[in-house]
């Protein structure tokens, strides 16, 4: 470990790291602040430079762009009471009032110190936890990964918005995606390709994701604009120069400890998400707090739960992925694609034949948090102007590169229209009520789940026994069983009072 670790300092340490954490940061940041730009987008949109760089580098921007993004959110939701992202909602409470009552500054200073609080409270959980996980999961093999992989897709239940049904339905849909193109296992077996050359290596995530979540934006905000609807916001956002106080120090101790705690625990279970550790903690800290009377009117407590609680997502979502391949969300779907474009599988395997990047990669998510505070310190005044620039302006911007991106993979009009016709089809879904997050899932883990499964079958000889009568498979089967179990009930009451 120690050796991996010095190695893993070693590869990090350079000028394109750091230059590449500071640009994901910035434009993580933007994205975030900005009401209606997502992370997700960001990082869908920014993939396709990736391609061109090293393992190590593009991890580092796309950490920085997503851990930003987390703290983006907040800059809009304390300014104009519109959070940027749906994790800052919990922030909007008492940063907007706290804004209004003219400490717009100081607001905006609790949550960047929270979410570097909360950020690298995880990255510390995750340097220190995900090595002693792989040891664990090495005494794994097809039939483990199988049922891990099983029990991930079980995340499309906490992704499927009103409709469990829909989610299945959307996470089907994915899982067939992923079958498209050559079957290596039964010694390259062209599936669904339709004799189309361009189907053969089946379909480019990038392309699905530019398709799904970027072009589907652009849509919806050209809806918006054709029905006079951009976003306008003409409010006066006045700064002043306000320090925190040790006493007020004092105050958010006690919430920044035990919500980067709750925001690490959650990001560990996968399908959990940081808008479920925000909201947690801040009704945590309500209930701990001597002063409740002051939540939702300006708690300096209240904003500093929220925000480090989901920073501290950011860390522990990489536990599950780099360790077993389960990606925690939307965006940490997208990172582990982009592990596969470097050829890194994940799993315990990785800390073995890739311990140097992947320590690489963990030390470097200290230094992002770092980062982004020094960047959200002096660079503060000018993202708060960023959330007033109008849709008109932003749409154009977001296509062109959408486009681009989609072209530039493999220099292809296919590509192109494949994902002009995902977008299609990510829009019609959208009014149907359907998620595209189950789309991705199924899509990212689908091969995985289907080679594992397989790979289990032959050593088995067909015996599906394999599955429950080893002790870490029948331990993962035990718990597939409950989550499924679970998730049928509170389905069931969910249905059950939508009826009365």
């Amino acid at each position: 470990m120690w050796d991996h670790f010095v190695n893993g300092f070693d590869a990090f340490f350079s000028l394109s790291s750091f230059l590449y954490i500071n640009l994901g940061l910035f434009l993580g940041i933007i994205f975030g602040a900005v009401p209606g730009l997502t992370v997700m987008l960001c990082l869908v949109l920014l993939l396709p430079i990736t391609y061109n760089l090293g393992a190590i580098d593009s991890f580092m921007f796309l950490l920085g762009i997503y851990c930003a993004g987390s703290y983006g959110g907040s800059i809009s939701a304390i300014l104009i009471r519109t959070p940027g992202t749906p994790h800052a909602t919990a922030t909007m409470m008492d940063g907007n009032p706290l804004s209004q009552a003219g400490h717009s500054q100081k607001a905006l200073n609790i949550a960047l110190y929270a979410s570097f609080i909360g950020g690298t409270f995880s990255a510390l959980v995750l340097l220190f936890l995900a090595p002693e996980v792989a040891k664990v999961a090495l005494k794994m093999g097809s039939p483990e990964y199988f049922l891990i992989c099983a029990f991930g897709l079980t995340i499309i239940a906490g992704v499927s918005g009103e409709s469990l049904l829909k989610g299945i339905i959307s996470g089907c849909l994915g899982l067939f995606l992923a079958t498209v193109g050559q079957d290596l296992i039964s010694g390259g077996t062209m599936r669904f390709a339709f004799d189309n050359i361009y189907l053969y290596g089946g379909f480019d995530l990038v392309i699905v994701l530019i398709g799904l979540f970027a072009l589907v934006e652009i849509i919806n905000k050209g809806h918006l604009l054709a029905k006079d609807k951009p976003n306008k916001v003409n409010q006066k956002i006045e700064f002043e120069n306000e320090r925190l106080t040790k006493k007020e120090w004092g105050r958010m101790s006690k919430p920044l400890t035990f919500s980067s705690i709750i925001g690490s625990i959650i990001g560990i279970i996968p399908g959990t998400g940081a808008s479920m550790a925000s909201f947690l903690s801040y009704d945590v800290a309500q209930k701990v707090s001597k002063k409740p009377e002051e939540f939702g009117k300006g708690s300096i407590e209240g904003i500093a739960a929220a925000e480090s609680a989901n920073n501290a997502v950011t860390g522990a979502t990489l536990i599950p992925l780099l360790t077993l391949g389960i990606p925690g969300d939307g965006a940490v779907a997208i990172m582990l694609g982009a592990l596969m474009i470097n050829g890194l599988t994940p799993g315990p395997n990785l800390f073995q034949n890739h311990g140097t990047t992947v320590y690489a990669i963990m030390i470097g998510l200290i230094f992002v948090n770092l980062f982004m505070l020094l960047q959200g310190k002096y660079l503060t005044r000018m993202f708060a102007k960023v959330v007033k620039v109008p849709s008109q302006i932003l749409v154009p911007i977001i296509a062109v590169f959408c486009f681009a991106g989609a072209y530039s993979i493999k220099n292809s009009m296919f590509d192109l229209g494949t994902a002009i016709t995902f977008g299609v089809v990510s829009y019609v879904m959208s009014k149907l009520g359907f998620s595209a997050i189950p789309v991705l899932l199924g899509l990212v883990l689908g091969s995985i789940t289907e080679k594992n499964f397989r790979r289990s079958l032959m050593i088995s000889d067909g015996n599906w026994d394999i599955f429950v009568t080893r002790p870490y498979a029948l331990a993962f089967f035990i718990l597939l069983v409950l989550v499924l179990c679970m998730l049928i009930y509170n389905n069931y009451k969910k249905a059950k009072k939508a009826r009365h």
